[in-house]
C-alpha cells in the first residue's frame, strides 16, 4: 500500500501534446512577417483610435456593425483626415475582424458607399513632401554644426539624396551593405517598403566631380562624405548612421524618426522659414533625387532602377516636373 502511494506521487503528470503547436506558432510568425513593422504600427494605431471612438459613443468595436464603421469614417472626414488615411482605417477594421474569424463589416454596401463618397468629396490626390534641390542640400551642408554631427549629417543628406533612399533604408544601412569599387560604392539594400518579400536591391552611389582639395563644408561627393564619417566615427561594422552625443561619443543606430528630425534641422539651418519647413522632410531627399535627375535628362526607367519603384506611375508622384512639362507643351502653341 505504501509502495503504491509513493508511485502515485513520483509518477510525472502527463501533459497533453499538441502535435501542431510548433506549426501554429510558425504560422503566426509568418503572418506577422507578411507586413512591415511600420505597417503593423500603423494598423495598431488605427485600431486603437477606432476602439476608443466606439467606447466614447458606447458602440461595439468587435464585432462592429456596418453602420458603426460608416459613422466612424464620416467622423474622420469631418475632422479633416485625408481620404487615404480614412481608407487605411477601414482596411485595419476589416483585417482585425477577419483575424478574429469574424466577417468584415467593411464589405457591407453601406461602408463601401461611404468610402466612395468620401473619396469623391475629398479627392484622393496625395501631396508628398517638397523635393530637396541641390542648392538646398549645399546650404544645409555648409551650415552643419559640430565636428562629428556635421560629418554624419553631411553623409546622411548626400547618400540619401544621391541614392533616392527612404529614411527606413537609411536607418537600416550597415557597413556590411557597402561594396566599394572604382566608380564609387554599391549599397546592398535589404527588405524595403516596396520589397516586402526580401529580394533586396542594389543602389549605386558614384563619386562626385569635385577635386580632392574641396573643403569639407562644401563637399557634395556622397562617397567621400560617407568615407569621412565612417573614419571620424571609427565605425567598422554595424549601423552606419548613429547617434552623436553632446560629448561627441557615438552610440546606437538612428531610428527613422531620428533621421527625419536630423533632415528637418538641417533644412532649418539652411534658411527655410517655419512655414516652408512644414513642406519638407526626410522624403524630400528621395523626391529631390527623382526631380533633379529628371530635369537633368535621366529617363524614368533609370530613375526607377535607382529608387526601386515598380511602375512609372509611382515614380511620377516623386518627379515634380508636371508644371515644367505643361508649360513646355503650351509653348508649342505659338501664342
Amino acid at each position: 500500500m505504501e509502495q503504491e502511494s509513493v508511485e502515485r506521487v513520483a509518477a510525472p503528470a502527463l501533459q497533453p501534446v499538441d502535435p501542431l503547436g510548433e506549426y501554429k506558432a510558425a504560422a503566426e510568425e509568418y503572418i506577422r512577417a507578411a507586413r512591415s513593422n511600420a505597417t503593423l504600427r500603423a494598423y495598431r494605431s488605427d485600431w486603437r483610435d477606432f476602439a476608443a471612438w466606439c467606447a466614447a459613443h458606447e458602440l461595439a468595436s468587435l464585432p462592429a456593425e456596418p453602420a458603426t464603421v460608416a459613422l466612424y469614417l464620416s467622423a474622420l472626414a469631418k475632422l479633416g483626415r485625408h481620404a487615404g488615411t480614412i481608407g487605411r482605417r477601414a482596411t485595419t477594421i476589416g483585417l482585425v475582424h477577419q483575424r478574429q474569424g469574424m466577417k468584415s463589416p467593411c464589405v457591407h454596401l453601406m461602408v463601401r458607399e461611404t468610402l466612395r463618397g468620401i473619396r469623391r468629396k475629398l479627392g484622393t490626390r496625395q501631396r508628398g513632401k517638397e523635393p530637396a534641390t541641390l542648392e538646398l542640400i549645399r546650404k544645409a551642408i555648409a551650415q552643419a554644426e559640430g565636428s562629428l554631427a556635421a560629418s554624419r549629417d553631411r553623409a546622411l543628406l548626400l547618400v540619401g539624396f544621391a541614392g533616392g533612399l527612404r529614411r527606413s533604408e537609411l536607418a537600416a544601412l550597415r557597413v556590411e551593405d557597402l561594396h566599394a569599387h572604382k566608380h564609387g560604392i554599391t549599397l546592398e539594400l535589404p527588405t524595403s517598403k516596396t520589397d516586402q518579400e526580401g529580394q533586396g536591391r542594389e543602389v549605386e552611389i558614384p563619386y562626385g566631380a569635385q577635386p580632392e582639395s574641396t573643403p569639407l563644408s562644401e563637399l557634395t561627393c556622397p562617397v567621400r562624405a560617407l568615407e569621412q564619417w565612417l573614419k571620424q566615427a571609427n565605425i567598422k561594422e554595424g549601423p552606419i548612421f548613429r547617434h552623436v552625443t553632446a560629448a561627441q561619443t557615438i552610440h546606437g543606430g538612428l531610428s527613422t524618426r531620428a533621421i527625419g528630425e536630423i533632415v528637418k534641422r538641417a533644412f532649418e539651418r539652411a534658411g527655410l522659414s517655419e512655414k516652408d519647413l512644414a513642406r519638407y522632410g526626410a522624403h524630400s531627399l528621395r523626391a529631390g533625387f527623382a526631380t533633379e535627375a529628371y530635369h537633368n535628362g535621366a529617363s524614368e526607367l533609370a530613375i526607377m532602377r535607382q529608387t526601386g519603384h515598380k511602375s512609372s506611375v509611382m515614380v511620377r508622384r516623386y518627379i515634380r516636373a508636371e508644371k515644367t512639362d505643361r508649360l513646355a507643351a503650351v509653348s508649342k502653341l505659338g501664342l
